[in-house]
């Protein structure tokens, strides 16, 4: 599905196959010079052929394409290197880019294993969810010296567009979002979504990721947007939404610390199991692997900055972490 939501800019609807999102909403600017296309999918067979034929009714000229990944997530980034044009680049913010080449070299799956083992998850179900979890089975297998780190701040110029890029870590360490300000448009990625909170899960890279998420909302809070072009799903009020995402966030912490509170000594595992969750599943046993999964990296950020905070502790059993 192609839908021309601005002058020059189209919304390409990329089927996400299997997956609770759905569909990614993959934007393509035209210019004169070059062309910029904002996110691109999984990598596999139905992402690929969706947004090819949406770039091939926009008649677009590869020859001319630059690539922008707003995030190292597997359905915005997984296949940024095939619609790069020759001789054209792949943007991305410089501090998700070097955890990618961290990621491919091997130098985070050791600890990311280890880590979802001490909050309560058995070795099996952290091998089953390396092998099923399309952020690792469908993701960008490399980048090459095509791809440029980009910093906050930084500007693009796509035809009539100035495009500001915004750090906006949270979501990932290094997200971004990408603003026309005198056209009054936000391309918002994951930061902002108006039908579902974005998962803030825990990151290795920082010690709050939670915090620096609440932050990024704050800060740009006030932002004079007109239209917001989001990574998933419908588009809405931009400031309305960040208020909205800013309390349920204080729900979400206050919730868990009555947890914590209530039953003391907890795994993360088991502290998310008693937290509630939009999803189609009777009870936390028979939570898909992988939503579990997602829950429970979102309880890990959450007890995050509790900890930070004070308001609870962390001790190390013979195994687990335990939360108090």
């Amino acid at each position: 599905m192609v839908e021309a939501v601005a002058k020059n800019i189209y919304r390409i609807g990329v089927l996400l196959p299997g997956n609770p999102l759905k569909e990614l909403n993959s934007y393509f600017i035209r210019g004169e010079e070059r062309d910029l296309l904002i996110d691109t999918g999984f990598r596999c067979e139905a992402c690929q052929k969706a947004l090819e034929d949406g770039l091939r009714e926009l008649e677009s000229d590869p020859e001319k394409r630059d690539v922008l990944a707003t995030h190292i997530h597997s359905d915005h980034s997984g296949m940024a290197d095939l619609f790069i044009g020759r001789g054209r680049k792949a943007y991305m913010g410089q501090i998700d880019l070097n955890y990618q080449k961290a990621t491919l070299y091997g130098k985070r799956e050791k600890s990311w294993r280890e880590q979802y083992i001490q909050e309560g998850f058995t070795a099996e179900e952290i091998q089953h969810i390396l092998e099923s979890n399309p952020a690792v089975t469908m993701a960008l297998p490399d980048v090459d010296d095509r791809f440029v780190g980009m910093k906050d701040q930084e500007i693009i110029e796509v035809g009539e567009y100035r495009l500001r890029l915004l750090l906006v870590p949270g979501h990932t360490p290094g997200n971004m979002m990408v603003w026309a300000e005198k056209q009054g448009i936000l391309f918002s990625g994951d930061h902002v979504l108006f039908d579902i909170s974005p998962n803030i899960t825990r990151w290795e890279t920082s010690d709050d990721s939670l915090g620096d998420y609440i932050h990024s909302l704050e800060k740009y809070q006030k932002l004079p947007v007109k239209l917001t072009l989001p990574g998933h799903r419908k588009t809405g009020d931009y400031g309305k939404r960040v208020e909205e995402l800013l309390n349920h966030h204080q729900k979400r912490l206050k919730d868990t610390l009555r947890i914590v509170k209530e039953n003391p000594g907890l795994t993360a595992c088991d502290i998310a199991g008693k937290m509630t969750w939009k999803i189609r599943a009777r009870s936390w046993e028979e939570f898909p692997l992988v939503q579990k999964w997602f829950a429970v990296g979102e309880c890990m950020s959450h007890l995050d900055y509790l900890k930070k905070r004070g308001l609870i502790c962390r001790e190390r059993g013979d195994k687990n972490w335990h939360y108090s």
